[in-house]
Order: C-alpha cells, then sequence, then structure tokens
C-alpha cells in the first residue's frame, strides 16, 4: 500500500475547519480585554488565572478526579469485557447492554440519582444501611473527591467498555493456548502475553477517560461544589457565572491548560504505540475467537457480574424511576408509595416544547452519528495505517476541541457561528457535535484497524480484488465491531449532549439535556427523572438496535468471505 495518499490533505482542511476555527475565537478571547473586543491584546487575563492562590489546590484536585477516574473506568471496563467477551457466562449480551447504560443517562441525572443515593444526611442507601445495622451516622458520603471519582469513573465505563471490547472479542486466544503450553502460568500469561496486546486500546481508554473527566462539568457541580471539592470546570464555571460580568477571557485563558494537557497525552499515547505491528492478531493464518469454560465458576461469576451491574448500574437509574413517580423528592415510605402517579410523564408528554426537544435529539444522534462514523473511517485510516507527519497533524487536530470544558468549546462555537446563516440552527448543533466528539469514533475504529494486518489487504490485491472490493469485503467486515461501537459512542453522546447544547440552542432548536437543565432549574425534579427515563429508553433503542445490525453485518461479511 502507498503511504501517501490525496485523502490527507483533504480530511487535514475539513477537520481542520470544525476545530481550529472556534479554537481561534477561544485563543483570541483570551488575550483580548472583555468579551467580543477583538482587537485590544493584552495578557492581562493569564497573570489573573494563574496568579490565583487557589489554582493550586484546584490543579491537584484535578489531576486526583482525572487520574482516579480512569483508572476506575478501565479496570471495570477490562473485568467486564473479559467476562463478556471470553467467557462462557450465561446472559452476556444483556451484560454487555448494561456496561454501557451509563452513556444513556443524562450526566446531571447520573449524578443526582448517587447524590439522592449517597447524601450523607438523607441519603436512600445510607438510610437503609443506618436503619439495619442501628448506625447514628451515614457510612457513606458522596460529596468528597472519593464520591466524584466513583460517579466519574461509572460515567465514563462504557467509553473505555466500547474500546477495549472490541480488541478483547478479537482477541487469538491461540497466543495464550501457545503461552501455557511453553509452561507460562496463568498470571504470567496475563501480564506478557493478554496485556501487552491489548495496550493500544487500554490506552486509548485511559487517555479517553482522563481528557473527558478533565472537561466533565455535571459531576464535578452536582457532587464537588456542595462538598468544596473544585476541579478545573467549577473553576472556569464560577469564573463565568459569579459577579456583575462574567469574565470569559479568564476561562478561555484556564481552558488552555486542559488543550495542553490533551495535546501532551495525544503524543504520549502516539509514542508507546509506534509500533503498531506489535498488536496485530488478525491474520490470514488461523485466527480463531474461542470462548473460555467457566466451569463450575460459571453461575458465580454471573452473581458476581449480575450484583455489581445492578449496584452500579440498575439502582440508579430505579432511583429516577422512583423519583419520577412523586410529586417531590421523598424518602421510601407507605406515604410515598400511597402519592405515586403518571402525573409526571403525563405532563412531559404534553408539553410540546419536551416533544419537540425529543424529536431534534434524536435527529441529531442518528443522522450526526452516521456522519461522524463515516468521517471517522477516513480519518481512523489515515493515523493508523498512513502513519505520517500529516497523520500526526490530523491526530491532533481532531483531539483539538475535544480537549476543552465543553462550556467553554460552546463559547467557541456561538462566536464561530454568530455572524453565519447556521446560527440558531440545528445544523449549528450538529457542526459542533461532530467536532467535538469525532474523537468518539476514532478511537474504536482505530482499535480495530491496529489489528487488522496489512497482509490481508496485499493478498486481496495479489488475487485480483480492486481496492474497493478489498475494502467491502476484507477491510469493513473486519472493522464493523469498532464502526458500530464508534456509532453507538457517538449517537448516544448527541442525545444527552448539554455542555455545547446549553450555549448554541436557540427557541426551535432544544435538545433533550437543555430541556432537563430547564427542569432542574425550575425544581421539577419530578418531570426532569420521567424526561430523563424517556431518553434512556430511546438511546438504549439505538444501541440495541446498532448492537443487533453489527451482528447481522458481521455474518454476512464473513459469509460473504
Amino acid at each position: 500500500m502507498t503511504r501517501r495518499v490525496p485523502l490527507t490533505p483533504s480530511l487535514i482542511l475539513i477537520v481542520g475547519f470544525l476545530t481550529v476555527c472556534p479554537v481561534l475565537m477561544l485563543v483570541l478571547g483570551s488575550f483580548s480585554e472583555g468579551f467580543g473586543s477583538f482587537g485590544v491584546f493584552t495578557v492581562q487575563k493569564y497573570v489573573e488565572a494563574y496568579t490565583d492562590p487557589a489554582l493550586a489546590g484546584i490543579l491537584i484536585n484535578t489531576l486526583i478526579f482525572t487520574l482516579g477516574s480512569a483508572v476506575v473506568a478501565t479496570i471495570f471496563a477490562l473485568f467486564l469485557a473479559y467476562i463478556n467477551t471470553r467467557t462462557n457466562i450465561p446472559f452476556k449480551f444483556l451484560f454487555g447492554i448494561i456496561s454501557i447504560i451509563p452513556m444513556m443517562i443524562p450526566h446531571i441525572l447520573f449524578a443526582v440519582s448517587w447524590v439522592l443515593l449517597l447524601n450523607p444526611s438523607n441519603g436512600i442507601l445510607n438510610r437503609l444501611i443506618m436503619d439495619i445495622f442501628g448506625l447514628k451516622s451515614s457510612l457513606f458520603n458522596i460529596y468528597t473527591l472519593h464520591g466524584m471519582i466513583l460517579v466519574e469513573g461509572l460515567l465514563d465505563l462504557p467509553i473505555a467498555y466500547l474500546i477495549i471490547a472490541p480488541a478483547m472479542s478479537a482477541f487469538d486466544v491461540s497466543l495464550e493456548e501457545s503461552s501455557k503450553v511453553c509452561g507460562a502460568s496463568t498470571l504470567r500469561t496475563l501480564t506478557r502475553v493478554t496485556l501487552p496486546v491489548l495496550r493500544p486500546a487500554i490506552l486509548a481508554s485511559v487517555i479517553l477517560v482522563i481528557v473527558r473527566s478533565l472537561a466533565s462539568f455535571a459531576v464535578p457541580s452536582i457532587i464537588g461544589m456542595p462538598g468544596r471539592k473544585y476541579v478545573l470546570a467549577t473553576y472556569i464555571y464560577r469564573t463565568i457565572s459569579t459577579g456583575f460580568a462574567a469574565d470569559y477571557g479568564k476561562a478561555a485563558a484556564i481552558g488552555m491548560s486542559a488543550m495542553a494537557a490533551s495535546i501532551v497525552l495525544i503524543y504520549l499515547y502516539r509514542y508507546l504505540t509506534s509500533e503498531s505491528s506489535k498488536y496485530v492478531t488478525i491474520s490470514s493464518r488461523g485466527f480463531k475467537p474461542a470462548l473460555i469454560d467457566l466451569k463450575g465458576y460459571k453461575y458465580p461469576m454471573f452473581t458476581i457480574v449480575g450484583l455489581l451491574s445492578f449496584v452500579l448500574i440498575v439502582l440508579p437509574v430505579l432511583v429516577l424511576f422512583y423519583t419520577s413517580m412523586l410529586p417531590y423528592v421523598m424518602a421510601p415510605s407507605a406515604k410515598a408509595f400511597a402519592r405515586m402517579s403518571w402525573k409526571n410523564w403525563i405532563d412531559v408528554i404534553k408539553d410540546p416544547i419536551s416533544i419537540l426537544a425529543l424529536k431534534n435529539s434524536l435527529t441529531l444522534g442518528v443522522v450526526g452519528a452516521t456522519l461522524g462514523v463515516i468521517l471517522s473511517i477516513f480519518v481512523s485510516y489515515v493515523i493508523v495505517k498512513v502513519r505520517t507527519v500529516a497523520s500526526g497533524i490530523l491526530e491532533s487536530l481532531s483531539f483539538l476541541s475535544f480537549s476543552f470544558p465543553g462550556i467553554v468549546i460552546g463559547v467557541g462555537f456561538m462566536w464561530f457561528f454568530v455572524r453565519t446563516p447556521l446560527y440558531a440552527t440545528i445544523w449549528a448543533l450538529l457542526i459542533g457535535y461532530i467536532a467535538t466528539y469525532l474523537p468518539y469514533g476514532i478511537r474504536p475504529i482505530s482499535s480495530a484497524f491496529v489489528q487488522i494486518h496489512s497482509h490481508l489487504e496485499e493478498s486481496a490485491w495479489v488475487c485480483g480484488a480492486g481496492r474497493f472490493r478489498t475494502v467491502r469485503r476484507i477491510v469493513i467486515p473486519l472493522l464493523i465491531p469498532g464502526i458500530i461501537s464508534g456509532w453507538i459512542l457517538m449517537a448516544t453522546m448527541f442525545v444527552r449532549e448539554l455542555s455545547l447544547s446549553v450555549v448554541l440552542s436557540r427557541p426551535g432548536t432544544e435538545v433533550l439535556a437543555v430541556q432537563i437543565l430547564r427542569f432542574a432549574e425550575d425544581g421539577l425534579w419530578g418531570r426532569l427523572s420521567a424526561l430523563g427515563i424517556i431518553m434512556i429508553f430511546f438511546s438504549s433503542t439505538l444501541v440495541i438496535a446498532a448492537s443487533l445490525l453489527g451482528r447481522k453485518l458481521t455474518k454476512m461479511g464473513i459469509v460473504g468471505n
């Protein structure tokens, strides 16, 4: 395959246009005296931001929060991916769906549900434990850095799972069998064969979770701010939400730190995975996906995974459903159950703005994710297979706007669109979503590309197949797990997106997350929960439909080859 393809400059132009323009507006804003006062430049905003005595403590909290979230999300994802893809545990398809449910829940709802469970004063789970064991004080306090890490790690678990699971499912078990035949123990095989081969997917998972937790706003605001545990995102929020006038320039100056950290992580990832041939597991010789028989451990392991899924994922959803049936937030009691009704659900269904928001979110989810995945396939191909200086530039560009806190990059997009016909239209949201969440499509598809040896394409060419036929019959069928994962990631992100939407959305272009935020501001927790459950239902439907389609296409691809 030639290493120089005309596709690369075209992709750099498209992705660069999508990401550089809003970022450039932010850079100009960070050097401007006031909002929109371009032409009078100053470094005063940087001086004010980085001489704040509180900044050191905030940076330490941010470091602990992001690293802790990445560790929690990746460990859980490795465990669940291994159980669901490599073993014969019962109902593995169901566990696979449960593993990505947190992605379908708006972050603000997920954080609220855990506050309702583990609030030290009246949390449902805390009260239950105190009643059972006769304790005088609550056992858990969600308003801590540990609480933030737990909830953010669970929220980012689907990202890690959808990146690691395709690589795990494509792992050739004969490599492990060969290691054991040579006398290696199970632990040595795991540390010397399995984990090193999966290193690209694990690194991609860790890096994406760090970047997303760095930009996370819902968890630090709902859990961190009441406990006075501030991170960069909430520090920026305080900068633009307190005082007589919002200081967007100072917020942009602080946001530059997040972008610099993300760029360093991307180059670290590229350095560690530069020798991609070490991670190839699918070749034309003897690839054999096989399952490990758990034998007597099958049902004990099923119980452990089932309890883990229920306590960590299903329970918060039940709390939301419980709240949606009540006129106001109440602890479980006979009085609470007697007052349950469907009133909140009926109010939401009759609300024309909520219905419009649902329609807009589903349109953005389906159309935006499809367009985003098509672009991601081409970008991933250049990043993984071409590997030139230009491909490195393309990868860095694709991560650029993604590395900013969402509320900050939202302001950049607002400045970018304000003088164009796209302003206040759904197309502005569509472009902003694709530009910001493009890495969610690129990472899983790139992980799948890494494991496809170029010998497969070369063999097809030797046999007389053209490039198009080779891609259609060889490459695409092997990429389907990564493509489906990328589509699911992008679609669910688009359906529940808040940070960009709250800045770009205008009357007529409302989306679900913005409508939920309005309910929260009005204290309508019952309607908020009902609309959140409706959002979860439609997101789950999209995920199940995409998963079933992926299975069908994979079988068609295997038969076709």
